[in-house]
């Protein structure tokens, strides 16, 4: 039956009803019809609920300690460094288990502004097995261990692969240094190796995995953190100098051979790392307000840090705060994860949407 059959059957009265009824009636009958065949705008696209986080991993009983750098494995886990005990963990995504992945890792043995800092600092996957970035471990800092990349070969047992420190030492920057071996913070794949950010020494290393230590890049006293890759490019977060002024805080971008790097965006404070995140949106992690008069390495305030969004203008859009001195971010399809130095992990939902 036809959509005209229909209308005749509906408008075929019963009892007698005046014309501007029947009008009523065939409008209301039509509007009907319309709707069951075009959805409606409402249940097409249903409104954005913003940001909202979700503490995943408590910091108290089950927290991560000293957690610093994470990566997402092959099998779609968070993996977190914890360097005051030499440990990498495992983090399910959905249900916040931690489990030990590996152990044994040297472990830090200097503390800044009250937050230990260095052993290992960061962690990344190539071919399914694991590398973690280990940092001021080294005799020069009282220490008796390598600073450098330490390939995981089992649940405790590692291999070095690349003596960074041994290249700094061999090769000192232009820029002033108090530490010659350097600190070394963030561990990013790219083309069948790593790019490593010194944030002492302030370049970025590129090593392969047959321990060949080089500069990709130096720069001057910008304290260069978080490292994100898109497809050439290479994305970059700047903590910027003592005191870690706004204006300082940046995300650059550079290739392989860039003499020079281009700013993407400027304007918040202290950020400690870069990626990108749903719709090809880049985002960016603040740590929040430097404590005045503090040595140089101490981390921010608590609960000053945000996450933020790369805007086109080249500035910052704030998605959500207050954080707790937050220190490495990642994405799982369209969530956002935060790992804090208190070793809590935040699971923020909605990025993309308006905050």
């Amino acid at each position: 039956m036809n959509k005209q059959n229909i209308l005749a059957l509906a408008l075929k009265p019963a009892m007698r009803v005046t014309e501007s009824v029947g009008i009523g009636i065939v409008l209301m009958l039509t509007a009907a019809v319309i709707a069951m065949i075009t959805p409606s705008a409402v249940s097409a696209s249903s409104p954005c609920p913003g940001p909202t986080a979700t503490r995943l991993v408590t910091g108290l009983d089950t927290g991560l300690e000293s957690a610093k750098g994470s990566t997402v494995g092959p099998d779609g886990a968070l993996y977190v460094t914890e360097g005051a005990v030499g440990r990498i963990s495992r983090v399910d995504p959905l249900t916040g288990e931690v489990t030990t992945f590996a152990s044994g890792l040297p472990t830090a043995i200097i503390s800044i502004g009250g937050a230990i800092i260095g052993g290992a600092i960061d962690v990344a996957f190539i071919d399914n097995i694991a590398y973690a970035l280990v940092t001021l471990v080294s005799p020069d800092v009282g220490g008796s261990h390598v600073d450098g990349i330490y390939r995981v070969d089992g649940p405790d047992s590692f291999t070095v692969v690349a003596d960074i420190g041994a290249f700094n030492l061999a090769n000192p920057p232009p820029t002033p240094f108090v530490v010659p071996t350097g600190l070394q913070y963030a561990l990013q794949t790219y083309r069948g190796g790593f790019l490593v950010t010194d944030g002492h020494l302030n370049r970025v290393l590129r090593v392969t995995l047959d321990g060949e230590v080089t500069v990709l890049i130096a720069f001057d006293n910008i304290v260069p953190t978080g490292l994100e890759v898109r497809g050439n490019r290479v994305y970059m977060a700047e903590a910027g100098p003592v005191p870690h002024l706004p204006q300082d805080g940046k995300v650059v971008s550079f290739e392989s051979g860039s003499p020079t790097a281009t700013e993407v965006a400027s304007g918040a404070r202290l950020l400690v790392d870069v990626e990108f995140g749903p719709a090809n949106g880049l985002y960016a992690l603040s740590q929040g307000i430097f404590p005045v008069g503090g040595d140089p390495g101490s981390p921010a305030l608590p609960n000053t840090g945000a996450l933020v969004k790369v805007n086109g203008g080249g500035t910052f859009t704030v998605i959500t705060e207050p954080l707790d001195r937050p220190t490495s971010l990642e994405f799982i399809g369209n969530r956002a994860y935060v790992v804090t130095l208190t070793g809590e992990i935040w699971k923020i939902g909605g990025v993309s949407c308006p905050p």
